[in-house]
């Protein structure tokens, strides 16, 4: 805009008056951020409208507001990151793959203060980097970050990465950020921060009054819970042998804080992944009579990785043949839960424990997987996933691993079982049913019987169906993650009671939600046709209609397609509207009467021919 349009458009709106620089920079070339639209670049000015236009990702020539892009939208300055991955992006790719703490010192120069929110900066550079590489580049980039003594690194989300005017040591930083708090929590995690950088042959520092402080913390702070004060105390005996001291001497010892076997479990849920296996060799130590039982007991309620420390470790010390047996029976129980079912079907072909799992995969272990699917489906408060119904899903092979020795009747029990599961999306199961059809062709009928019973399907056109499936596709594998990210940061601003932008992102969730639904529903009741079955003799989806309109002498020609190829201006019409279910099985000669709203019409039909014929 040139000065003599934000004139203009603040003598028609006084209230945009302290917003004119902001106006005046929003010229033709200047690259921008949306709140809804995201990035993009002015690429004019309309006069006539007194509209911007504005190219962004996936809409291009945009006409927008000025006024009501003042509060919406920034323009971006020269440096920022998005507009140099547009103007240099030969740079920004250079920084991304060899130098990302580089990235985000030049990120953060282009902040006023040289300072960003940690859910800020983590935003900006998932634009740049990818969506889809972000997580994987982030999760490896951030320990060369956090080492650089040039950046300030915050301990919330919420705080900011801010570019620090003269560089600090890490040690320094760290035992900066430790006399600063007197949180127990924090200070183990700054001491486990210590550890990793601490240098004994550059480091001068004198470790026993931090040793003393974590130390005390491990010993008296009621903040802890039992897993957070024994994984403290680890890193407290570590500390100390940094320090040059005998860490048998502290107490509470780590053999005392696994002594009570009740605690085992609670303690194991928490545990850090790292420490996992240490806490086993621990309880091994502490119990070692009890151990195996101990196993057994944490294996059947665990999660993730602990699962496999579990089984591992059972195996390493020689209890494979109790772990077979107790497999197998908690299988005949219905007690194998879905972590445990998940490490199976992951090992199912490994060589080591082949003379483990032999035995388990059948058709009864299928049973149990669609049990824990179903049951964790049920228990479900939201629209979460479940990754042992993902897993069934991706695992093109593990159908035919698990039916391997089914005969006939029992695959069409768990078909049937298949077709009444609460975890499974309807098109999910229709692919999964797909497989079971592959191997027992009878399975059809099951297949042909459910899609009776349900409601009457719709015809409609391939065009229209790829269209729907696209919506659908992008409502998944976009706008619902792209929800949840708005929804984790709206919630990292606190008070969700008095959080609008929570309250909107939940409500945005909702639509997306009932619309994921109903496009499922809808794709599930297609069926894509050509038209070719449409007849001359009488009126048919993919027939094209003459008719006389009333007494009056109009005629019109409607052509009658699929329930989702409307196009009104050119007379396309669905045969589910009003019009369409009137005219179908109707032939030349015959006259309907339609009313639609307060309207009545009548149509003579005469003369009928085929879509496909025209083409």
């Amino acid at each position: 805009m040139n000065s003599e349009a934000v004139s203009a458009l603040i003598a028609k709106h006084p209230a945009l008056k302290t917003a004119k620089s902001k106006l005046e920079a929003m010229t033709p070339g200047s690259y921008v951020i949306h709140r809804s639209w995201g990035f993009g670049q002015i690429k004019a000015y309309d006069e006539g409208t007194h509209r911007l236009i504005i190219d962004f990702e996936g809409k291009k020539g945009h006409p927008m507001d000025p006024a009501f892009c003042v509060n919406t939208m920034d323009v971006l300055p020269p440096k920022h990151l998005l507009v140099r991955k547009q103007t240099e992006p030969e740079v920004i790719a250079k920084l991304i793959a060899e130098n990302p703490a580089q990235l985000v010192v030049e990120a953060l120069e282009s902040y006023p203060n040289n300072a960003t929110t940690a859910i800020d900066l983590e935003i900006t550079l998932a634009q740049v980097v990818g969506e889809d590489k972000f997580k994987k580049w982030w999760s490896s980039s951030k320990k060369v970050v956090h080492k650089d003594p040039r950046i300030a690194i915050p301990a919330k989300k919420t705080e900011c990465y801010v570019l620090r005017e003269t560089p600090v040591s890490n040690v320094d930083e760290i035992l900066e950020q430790f006399n600063g708090t007197r949180s127990a929590r924090r200070r183990i995690a700054l001491a486990e921060e210590l550890i990793v950088t601490f240098d004994t042959k550059k480091d001068t520092t004198d470790l026993h009054p931090y040793l003393e402080a974590v130390t005390a913390a491990v010993r008296d702070s009621n903040q802890l819970t039992p897993s957070a004060r024994l994984y403290g105390a680890s890193i407290r005996d570590t500390l100390a042998k940094l320090a040059g001291d005998d860490p048998s001497a502290l107490e509470p010892s780590q053999l005392s804080l696994v002594s009570t076997i009740r605690e085992l479990p609670a303690i194991a849920e928490q545990i850090p992944v790292q420490f996992q296996s240490r806490f086993l060799d621990l309880v091994k130590e502490a119990h070692p009579i009890e151990v195996r039982d101990i196993l057994f007991t944490l294996l059947k309620t665990s999660q993730g990785k602990f699962t496999t420390e579990c089984i591992n470790f059972l195996v390493e010390n020689g209890h494979a043949d109790e772990l077979a047996a107790t497999l197998k029976r908690w299988q005949v129980e219905q007690n194998l839960r879905a972590p445990v079912l998940l490490w199976i079907i992951k090992n199912r072909h490994s060589k080591k424990f082949a003379k483990l799992l032999n035995d388990l995969i059948t058709p009864r272990l299928l049973s149990s997987i669609f049990f824990a699917i179903d049951y964790e489906a049920l228990q479900a408060a939201t629209a979460r996933r479940i990754p042992l119904a993902e897993i069934l899903s991706e695992d093109t092979e593990l159908i035919g691993d698990l039916l391997s020795t089914a005969d006939p009747e029992t695959a069409r029990d768990l078909a049937n079982t298949l077709l009444l599961n609460q975890g499974f999306e309807e098109l999910t199961k229709k692919s999964l049913l797909a497989r079971f059809i592959k191997i027992f062709p009878t399975i059809q009928s099951l297949v042909a019987s459910d899609a009776e019973s349900k409601e009457e399907q719709l015809l409609v056109s391939r065009e229209s169906y790829e269209r729907k499936r696209e919506e659908y596709e992008t409502i998944v594998s976009k706008k619902i993650p792209e929800n949840s990210k708005a929804i984790a940061a709206a919630r990292e601003h606190g008070d969700l009671k008095e959080n609008s932008e929570y309250k909107m992102a939940k409500q945005d969730q909702q639509v997306l939600m009932a619309q994921k639904a109903q496009l499922e529903k809808d794709l599930g009741r297609a069926r894509i046709t050509d038209f070719k079955e449409a007849s001359t003799e009488q009126i048919g989806v993919g027939s094209i209609v003459d008719l006389k309109v009333g007494d009056a002498g109009k005629s019109a020609r409607y052509t009658i397609l699929g329930a989702w190829d409307s196009i009104p201006e050119k007379n396309i019409i669905a045969y589910k509207t009003p019009l369409g279910l009137a005219l179908l099985s109707k032939k030349v000669g015959d006259t309907v009467t339609v009313k639609i709203g307060n309207t009545e019409e009548s149509y003579t039909i005469a003369a009928i021919a085929r879509h496909v014929d025209g083409r």
